[in-house]
């Protein structure tokens, strides 16, 4: 078998799938050709198969540095239970233990071995390892070798001279989960990765509902969203070890089902309340950031943040501990200004000159978020890929609220049925043709017009569908077929729209006046006139932007007109028969 069919049997054979994720296999095969690799994926992306694999297949053993104990045990066990033998190395085992391990590992009796990044400032414990056949060093949470990142640890630095003293130098896979460019680059160059493969998952859990609460009362809000989500697993995220302390006890007097984690919990007590979470049967766990590295919950509904947390690397981690079975959770974040001074606090009162000005400009950034009037996830996707495109989502408080965003599903589904139904054969023009109605020369030659699709959208300007597919093609609603300019093709989104199982939430600026001027200038005179005789302002009354749609759609009754974007029940009690005479006299 080549590399290729070793991979797929080993993912059959010991981890029951038939199918790699998107980016696996790639990884996996460059990690088998000897290549360095750098892999951002989020979570629930499937990293540790993309290392593990290649640990079986490789002739030597694999030595994986992990932050955590628990997370080390966990992935123990998970391999254990998988049939493949593995074995951890941390504080907790006495030397004798731990040489017992290092020889097992000698004989070929493990074929992964986890050791936290500690262990590598021993020099007696380097002087044991070092006659092991390494094959490749697997480092988890790579982006902690970087002062730019969150979650710098010191003994990350280890890691490279420990790679420079082995006798045959093996491939260097490192793997996290969210880095900026900057964390990025600094963390290939402190690992001294060699020519790395580079692979980038798509960073966007378009799962999480983002929810940022600005100013308002914390616990009320609170038990709103634990009565929203009533016996659904939790975590409400706190700032300190007192804030923790304090909301444990208001809520559980209060009767919620809630659960407690901090730094000043001892080693047993911290298990016991992880582990009751984990098994259900509390459903709330109320914590400081101490907890939840290596979580593997996939059902968790929603997050809180009661308080802002450090930085927007920490806050896209939290948060996607949630919904890692790939359903909804809700995130919720209560911003406070006054927790901004806490924040600092702790900034200036615990960290050196130099992180002390990296985690400033950090929590500037999160505060930049927080107070962003546009989309949330827009701002926080460019945060860690400043190449991000998209500028709207259906998943965000301020899209959500945002009186200039429109759900164009309807729209959606008329364009991609004419993709379908055309076969991907003809670009953006011919279909907007088609889609208008439009008899031009490749619509008449190719029969276009006996589409069921032919003119569905008469009623609409070129400029608007255009810019409607433009807009689809952003947010990959829609794709270009390879090796073309304009010729469509559909998506998995695309099926999904169809279905009328998701939202096509947009902003689409029509240039274009409106289809009808005629009618349009009319029904601007009627707004002039029914504004002095209420003495409102004439755009408190319709927008131009409503005026537009409804002279393109042309309502024929209440309930049309009701229908139209800006256009409220109580506008149209107020104005509906004074608009409908206009409109159906202009049809006359």
């Amino acid at each position: 078998m080549n590399d290729r069919e070793k991979a797929q049997y080993a993912l059959k054979r010991f981890f029951g799938y038939d199918k790699f994720r998107f980016g696996q296999l790639n990884i996996i095969i460059n990690i088998l050709s000897k290549r360095d690799v750098f892999c951002i994926m989020p979570t629930g992306a499937g990293k540790s198969i993309c290392y593990q694999i290649p640990a079986l297949i490789l002739d030597g053993i694999t030595i994986v540095i992990s932050p955590l104990i628990s997370l080390m045990k966990d992935q123990v066990d998970g391999l254990k239970d998988n049939g493949i033998e593995a074995a951890y190395i941390n504080s907790t085992q006495s030397m004798d233990e731990i040489k017992e391990i290092l020889k097992d590992a000698s004989l070929g009796l493990y074929k992964l071995i986890y050791i936290a990044p500690e262990r590598l400032e021993s020099k007696v414990f380097i002087k044991m390892i070092k006659s092991l056949k390494i094959s490749q060093v697997a480092v988890d949470e790579a982006h902690c070798v970087s002062e730019w990142g969150h979650d710098f640890r010191v003994s990350y630095r280890y890691i490279k001279p420990f790679i420079e003293n082995l006798d045959n130098r093996p491939v260097l896979s490192a793997f996290t989960g969210t880095a900026t460019d900057e964390v990025k680059e600094d963390s290939m160059k402190l690992l001294s990765l060699n020519n790395p493969y580079i692979f980038t998952g798509n960073i966007d859990r378009e799962n999480l509902a983002i929810t940022i609460y600005k100013e308002e009362d914390k616990l009320e809000g609170i038990k709103d969203i634990l009565r929203e989500h009533d016996s659904e697993s939790g975590i409400i995220y706190c700032l300190s070890r007192k804030e923790v302390e304090s909301l444990y006890q208001y809520l559980k007097e209060l009767g919620y089902s809630v659960g407690i984690y901090h730094g000043g919990l001892n080693d047993e007590e911290k298990k016991r309340n992880q582990e009751d979470f984990l098994y259900e049967r509390f459903d709330t766990m109320i914590a400081t950031n101490a907890f939840g590295m290596g979580i593997d919950k996939s059902n968790i509904r929603y997050v809180v943040h009661c308080t802002i947390p450090k930085n927007l690397e920490s806050y896209y981690q939290e948060i996607g501990r949630g919904g890692r079975d790939g359903t909804p959770c809700d995130c919720y974040l209560f911003y406070n200004r006054e927790d901004i001074r806490r924040v600092e606090f702790i900034i200036n009162n615990s960290s050196n000159l130099n992180r002390r000005e990296i985690a400033l400009r950090k929590l500037q950034a999160l505060i930049e978020f927080c107070e962003e009037k546009r989309c949330y996830r827009t701002n926080l996707l460019r945060y860690f890929d400043s190449k991000w495109t998209r500028e709207y989502c259906t998943n965000c408080s301020n899209c959500l609220e945002n009186d200039e965003l429109r759900d164009y599903k309807k729209e959606a589904q008329m364009i991609l049925s004419t993709v379908y139904r055309t076969r991907e054969n003809y670009g953006i023009s011919v279909l907007i043709d088609v889609l208008r109605g439009i008899k031009g020369p490749k619509v008449i030659q190719n029969r276009l017009d006996e589409l069921t699709t032919f003119g569905l959208m008469k009623d609409y300007s070129t400029t608007f569908i255009r810019g409607l597919i433009k807009q689809m093609l952003v947010q990959d609603f829609v794709a270009l077929k390879e090796g073309t300019y304009s010729m469509l093709k559909p998506t998995k989104k695309s099926m999904e729209i169809l279905k009328g199982d998701r939202s096509v939430l947009l902003l689409i600026k029509d240039e274009e006046t409106a289809i009808n001027k005629e009618l349009f200038n009319i029904i601007k005179s009627w707004r002039m006139d029914r504004a002095n005789r209420d003495g409102i302002k004439p755009y408190i009354i319709f927008s131009d932007a409503t005026l537009i749609e409804i002279v393109n759609k042309l309502p024929k009754n209440k309930e049309e007109l009701f229908e139209i974007r800006g256009v409220g029940e109580k506008k149209v009690q107020r104005y509906g028969e004074e608009l409908l005479k206009i409109i159906n006299k202009s049809a006359t």
